[in-house]
């Protein structure tokens, strides 16, 4: 029989494996070499929302006039943002410039913190991610008031009114803030991302969404909230 040792290697290496696919989904920057393959919204669409893609990392783009006021206040940060990008992952693997096997065993083994990506886009988010797939989405004022408390309700401000950057973000003028959930393999950028979109009534599944295809491959069939 196998020794307890050797059981717990092999799981560990297992673990490594599937989690590298998890972490990899949430660690690259939405400019990558991803060809664009973006759709024009419905028309007389009276809110449009974006899901972005590099092939990897998926985030949820807004327009900065559909915030309602005093929601999501780290908005502030942002002053000449036109769009507002949100997105979701590990607090320690997706901000590293270098991942490191340590965190990825950590991300592995146990539930880890999480953080919030927040960019401020002053042009279309099909202009400023050329290379990424970018899919608008119709979505009525009720959808976009989910839309906006399910992103809200994912900072983590403790006692404070407005989370403070842990730092700065993958790219100019984005950055990372603390987060509410855990990180795992199961529970990756790209289920946040399919949680925010059933959240304001897209029909899109929340299990077995892992990579951004899983994501995407729902997202490119929808057109607008049941």
């Amino acid at each position: 029989m196998m020794s307890e040792s050797i059981i717990f290697s092999c799981r560990v290496a297992v673990a490594w494996v599937l989690l590298a696919v998890g972490l990899a989904a949430c660690a690259a920057a939405p400019n990558s070499s991803r060809r664009s393959e973006t759709a024009q919204p419905p028309s007389g669409a009276a809110h449009t929302i974006f899901v972005t893609s590099n092939g990897w990392h998926s985030s949820i783009v807004l327009e900065r006039g559909d915030l309602p006021p005093g929601r999501i206040p780290e908005a502030d940060d942002f002053p000449e943002a036109r769009y507002l990008e949100f997105g979701w992952g590990d607090a320690e693997y997706y901000p590293a410039e270098h991942a490191t096997i340590g965190m990825t065993l950590r991300a592995a083994l146990f539930p880890t913190p999480a953080v919030v990506l927040v960019a401020g886009l002053t042009v279309p988010p099909a202009e400023r991610y050329p290379e990424a797939e970018v899919v608008p989405l119709l979505i009525d004022a009720a959808g976009v008031g989910r839309l906006v408390d399910f992103i809200d309700a994912s900072f983590e401000r403790g006692d404070r009114q407005r989370a403070l950057a842990t730092g700065p973000g993958l790219y100019p003028g984005s950055r990372f803030y603390p987060a509410v959930g855990t990180f795992h393999l199961f529970n990756t950028c790209n289920t946040w991302s399919a949680r925010a979109l059933a959240s304001a009534g897209f029909a899109v599944s929340k299990s077995g969404i892992q990579t951004a295809e899983d994501l995407m491959g729902q997202v490119r069939t929808l057109g607008g909230p049941d």
